[in-house]
């Protein structure tokens, strides 16, 4: 079930963002550190001890959220669990992508691993198990409200544990979840005290589709300068402006990386070059000049983001938790609202970087302020429209994505007869986010392309960086020449960002990018 990715050893204090991306999307199988099954042993005696005691517990020996007043007896307490998970599936609308349903397994399993939630050794083990077998439970879109954990999302997986649900094997096929477990040797789980409420407790839905679009977002703001290199070549632009003496004025970190990147991008450029013999006029558009600032603003809420992100991953969320003294205490620690916020930060980001990226775009297809070129770079104006479309399509995944940065965050709709009555909508703000994410994609994609085809419209060399980049994407389209970019293949563009081959050309000239 590997892409011959490294084991990832879950333990107390793993995994890391790196790792979470490897179960998630290359397969990495999950191995279990004994220390850690060894101290989940220990707590659980703690668990069963005060499960055998008069002291009402909530979650061990009473009802949930509105409910908590009441006691459970206790050989009703196995069935208490059972239902819990069997009421709490309660989502609809579309699948949830496999990716984003391992890491949220994964992160349960992280958050359990820690010993704060009392469970047996095996549940974590069972988790384990079920994703090296690759099998992947059927999660729907809604029903989460990114508080008391990703309910819904997280009942769905643990029903599976239990032998029920539904689910997909390693090929992707829908199969019954007992033949599923059957034929990897899997024993369902058969739930014991506070073992269903600590299945479904989590943030990890919202967590881990925070890292993973951290992980794109960091590959996409190098992408977004290599492509502003490309444009700033395209439209005969004036490289001084990325010049480090100049941002070093404006000590913002991000600002500073951004400039580097493009400058690198445009090094040997004989357009450059020829522009400066020129001198025919002093500025560049906002959408050129100011290009490392909305980039390098966006890497640093990235890196916002990242810290939450990291503090979320070092964190136990359960409620109740079980402190180090042995005691049970509910908290509040499920809430989503850290992680929610940097989510919107996001998507913010991921519109305004498509949006500079839009205009330069749009410069280089307007005769009136494209220094020299063909309106829309057609071949045969008129008879050709060249790349008018692919701004359309650009400008128009430009609009979803404004309407995307609208905060998911700043709503609440109380739940649980208003015991629950203030909560996160993280997981609505992810689950925009990834729309985001790939919205940005498709962007740059067209900004490549239609640079190019700017590019080699004119007379001048382009820089080494830039013309490896041409070069993959004149393989991606299955041409040899400029004539090959007439019909905007859109889709080669993104295939080429998706599959990395752009930036590894280009860092191959520059070195690596940051």
């Amino acid at each position: 079930m590997t892409d011959s990715a490294p084991a990832v050893v879950l333990s107390a204090d793993g995994p890391t963002p790196a790792q979470v991306s490897a179960v998630a999307r290359h397969g990495a199988a999950v191995e279990l550190d004994p220390a850690m099954l060894a101290h989940l042993a220990r707590v659980r005696e703690q668990v069963a001890a005060l499960a055998a005691g008069d002291q009402p517990v909530y979650g061990v020996s009473t009802g949930f959220g509105a409910l908590a007043d009441t006691p459970i007896a206790t050989g009703r307490r196995t069935a208490l669990q059972r239902s819990l998970i069997r009421s709490h599936a309660a989502g609809t609308g579309p699948e949830v992508e496999r990716e984003v349903v391992r890491a949220m397994m994964l992160l349960r399993a992280r958050s359990l691993a820690k010993g704060h939630s009392g469970v047996r050794p095996v549940l974590v083990a069972t988790i384990a198990v079920v994703l090296n077998a690759g099998i992947t439970p059927i999660v729907h879109e809604y029903g989460s409200l990114g508080c008391s954990g990703d309910l819904a999302p997280l009942a769905h997986c643990a029903l599976v544990l239990l032998g029920e649900g539904r689910a997909r094997d390693a090929a992707g096929q829908e199969r019954p979840v007992p033949e599923l477990l059957a034929a990897a040797g899997i024993a369902p789980i058969e739930l014991a005290e506070k073992e269903g409420l600590a299945l479904i407790n989590g943030t990890d839905g919202m967590l881990g589709q925070l890292l993973l679009a951290l992980a794109d977002l960091e590959e996409l703001l190098r992408v977004a300068d290599v492509t502003t290199a490309l444009s700033v070549q395209g439209l005969r632009g004036r490289d001084e402006v990325f010049r480090p003496e100049l941002h070093v004025l404006r000590p913002h970190p991000g600002q500073a990386v951004s400039a580097a990147n493009i400058l690198a991008v445009l090094d040997g450029s004989a357009i450059l070059a020829d522009v400066r013999r020129d001198a025919s006029r002093v500025q560049d558009a906002y959408s050129v000049r100011c290009a490392p600032q909305v980039a390098g603003g966006a890497r640093d809420t990235v890196e916002h983001a990242r810290t939450v992100a990291l503090r979320e991953l070092a964190a136990a969320i359960d409620n109740p938790m079980v402190l180090d003294d042995g005691t049970i205490s509910s908290n509040g620690n499920f809430h989503g609202a850290p992680v929610a916020y940097v989510l919107d930060f996001l998507a913010i980001v991921a519109a305004d970087v498509a949006a500079i990226a839009e205009r330069r775009t749009d410069r280089m297809l307007d005769k009136a302020r494209s220094h020299g070129l063909p309106p829309f770079l057609a071949d045969d104006p008129g008879v050709d429209s060249g790349m008018m479309i692919a701004q359309y399509t650009q400008a128009a995944l430009v609009s979803e994505l404004k309407r995307l940065a609208v905060p998911a965050s700043v709503d609440s709709i109380p739940s649980s007869a208003m015991q629950e009555d203030h909560v996160s909508m993280g997981w609505h703000a992810a689950r925009k986010l990834r729309t985001a994410v790939a919205n940005l994609r498709r962007v740059l994609a067209i900004e490549l392309l239609v640079a190019t085809r700017a590019i080699d419209l004119r007379e001048q060399a382009p820089s080494p960086a830039a013309a490896a980049a041409i070069a993959v994407l004149r393989r991606a389209v299955g041409g040899p020449g400029p004539d090959e970019f007439l019909a905007p293949d859109i889709a080669a563009a993104e295939e080429c960002l998706l599959d990395g081959t752009v930036l590894a050309a280009v860092e191959a000239v520059t070195g690596p990018l940051r």
